[in-house]
């Protein structure tokens, strides 16, 4: 029974070794020289694996087994050499892993699928496959390839795009797809190469996509929406306006006017601008030849053309609506044109119109209102939003109160003054007030503000152009677009009421490649939106001392309440109360008085409501700090 048992278990244990070694290696050719069955006599195995207990270790054991095998170590097995045969011997026996039932099914699908062929060769895949694999691969590596090189050019000329299908940007006025006289107009206009805003803007609008751009001021964005109306309008015809311009002030729309005419010189497009209300109503009317191309004027003034019974124009057929300085135009209030932005877009009503808004600042207002209503948008901005251009040296300069700022300005022109210069104020009674204070210094100084007439207001603008005036007082309307060709400095006389506005005044200089500079005055009163604008001029990359941009933000009610009405100042006069005061002695003495029980009644109130406010601040802490112990 003994040498049974132990017969199973040393033919159990050398089974199983010669498993294990046959593995690890791949048996090609097996010839055993013994063959283990049970049948052997007992006594005959039990001596053999004494024997080889006694004399053989495990090394000389497997090479007693494996006597006559040969071993292949390629890692692919299925190849097989020309010269081996293909028929095996009836003794020869070939060992394989056993393998598992899902590895069998998927052999048996892959063998198939193949078509095999004589002495057991198998034909390999079609290689056409492949290389239409290759060429998709391809195909989609060049496409990414030409996106990257096209952000690169992108990132280069600081042009950021949101939209989809967006054109790449145009190289040079040759890349523009337009007609060979708009380019020679162009270079005769002395544009070298197109502007940042031009290689983007140009392009997307010759496709007839609606578009968003916002591009520093002196960058080029009227020539970038004239060309391509230009183009589309081909030539004049008699359906009236075709294409609409609306302008912020008549200033502007003249200067568009004028760069339109020149762009299109030679094509015959009938260009107008509404001058005169009169001969608008009866010369834009439906009895009229209709032989215009181009309206280019502002909000008001065609809202009133449209108000009259039947309207005075027709907007029917209006393929393009532009609107420049569309962040002031959206502006709501007394400022804005918002009311008569709406009436102008439902009289333009046609199937085909598409919109295009520029700007040199961005505001949430415009953005929403072309995401909601115009479809297929693609938005463009060139450099920062809201900053200002790196060409102009900006600085912030501290006058004390309202009487420091006339001492300021008259020592900057002891140091030496630069013409052509622009002042703004924040109204036409402190423009006319400060024109009135330094008419007498020496100075070729005049003012533009709307109480002046339309023929005063073109006659003050052509002289401050050909240099007949040196400084020129302005007010807020004339921060917009108006583009004074070589401006050296520009003055802000009063706080601008927000960060757009300062972008927008500080423009005026550093036009066209151009530096400048900008000098702001404040006071103590003006801290409301000094921290904001410390940090355009930082962005901008101007010193600001480091107090400005770490003082405390104001809340949004008294930033609204600035950009709807401009804060009170002191008179911009240098002569005693007690002179400007007509009359007697006994009279001047008792004005005098009325005005400071004013000022000090006014103050008094002041007083009051901030105390008010306070002890309602006060006490609504309290409330709290009791509720709190309650909970607890």
């Amino acid at each position: 029974m003994k040498s049974w048992t132990l017969l199973a278990v040393s033919n159990f244990r050398l089974t199983s070794l010669l498993q294990k070694c046959v593995e690890k290696v791949k048996v090609v050719n097996f010839k055993p020289k013994c063959v283990f069955s049970s049948v052997v006599s007992s006594n005959y195995i039990l001596k053999f694996f004494i024997h080889l207990l006694v004399k053989m270790d495990a090394f000389d054991i497997f090479k007693k087994l494996t006597k006559g095998v040969t071993f292949s170590r390629k890692h692919n097995p299925r190849e097989k050499k020309e010269d081996q045969k293909t028929d095996y011997d009836v003794n020869e026996i070939k060992i394989e892993n056993v393998k598992s039932e899902d590895e069998r099914v998927e052999n048996v699908i892959s063998e198939e699928n193949q078509i095999t062929l004589l002495s057991g060769l198998q034909r390999s895949e079609k290689r056409g496959k492949k290389r239409k694999r290759d060429d998709e691969q391809n195909e989609v590596k060049m496409r990414m390839l030409e996106k990257e090189k096209i952000n690169h050019y992108r990132n280069k000329n600081n042009i950021s795009v949101v939209g989809r299908h967006v054109p790449e940007p145009s190289k040079t006025f040759y890349d523009f797809k337009v007609d060979p006289d708009i380019i020679e107009n162009l270079q005769k206009c002395n544009f070298e190469e197109p502007t940042p805003i031009q290689k983007q803007a140009v392009p997307l609008m010759l496709e007839g996509r609606q578009i968003l751009a916002c591009a520093p001021t002196g960058s080029g964005k009227t020539a970038a929406f004239l060309v391509p109306i230009i183009m589309h309008l081909k030539g004049p015809e008699r359906k009236g306006f075709r294409a609409l311009i609306l302008c912020p002030t008549r200033e502007l729309a003249k200067q568009t006017q004028r760069e339109c005419v020149r762009l299109s010189e030679g094509r015959g497009l009938r260009i107008h601008i509404i001058s005169k209300i009169k001969k608008a109503l009866t010369q834009y009317g439906s009895s009229s030849s209709q032989k215009f191309d181009i309206l280019i004027t502002t909000p008001n003034r065609l809202c009133y053309l449209l108000k009259q019974d039947p309207p005075a124009v027709s907007l029917k057929n209006i393929e393009w609506l532009v609107i420049d300085e569309a962040d002031k135009l959206f502006e709501t209030g007394s400022r804005g044109f918002r009311e008569q932005l709406d009436e102008i877009l439902k009289a333009c009503d046609g199937n085909d119109r598409k919109i295009a808004m520029f700007s040199a600042t961005y505001t949430p207002v415009v953005a929403k209102w072309c995401v909601h209503n115009m479809k297929g948008l693609v938005r463009v901005t060139v450099g920062q939003r809201n900053a200002a251009t790196d060409l102009v040296d900006q600085e912030l300069l501290f006058v004390g109160n309202e009487q420091g700022k006339l001492l300021a300005f008259r020592d900057i022109v002891r140091q030496g003054l630069s013409p052509p210069v622009l002042i703004f104020v924040q109204s036409k009674e402190r423009a006319q007030q400060l024109f009135n204070e330094l008419i007498y210094d020496g100075i070729n100084v005049d003012a533009i503000h709307a109480d002046r007439t339309q023929l005063q207001r073109d006659n003050t603008v052509k002289a401050f152009r050909e240099g007949r005036i040196w400084v020129l007082i302005c007010t807020e309307l004339m921060a917009r677009g108006v583009d004074f060709k070589g401006v050296n400095l520009v003055i802000n006389y009063d706080f601008p009421p927000s960060a757009i506005s300062y972008v927008h005044r500080v423009g005026r200089a550093g036009r066209a490649g151009r530096k400048g500079k900008a000098i702001t005055f404040f006071t103590i009163d003006d801290t409301v939106n000094l921290r904001s604008i410390a940090h355009v001029l930082k962005e901008s990359g101007c010193e600001v001392p480091p107090y400005m941009l770490t003082l405390k933000k104001k809340s949004k009610q008294e930033r609204k309440k600035l950009e709807k009405s401009a804060p009170k100042r002191d008179d911009i006069i240098t002569k005693p109360i007690y002179e400007r005061i007509k009359g007697g002695k006994r009279n001047k003495f008792k004005e005098i008085l009325k005005r400071e029980k004013a000022k000090t009644k006014s103050g008094i109130a002041e007083k009051r409501k901030k105390r008010k406010a306070f002890l309602l601040r006060r006490k609504q802490f309290q409330k709290m700090k009791v509720v709190e112990r309650m909970v607890q």
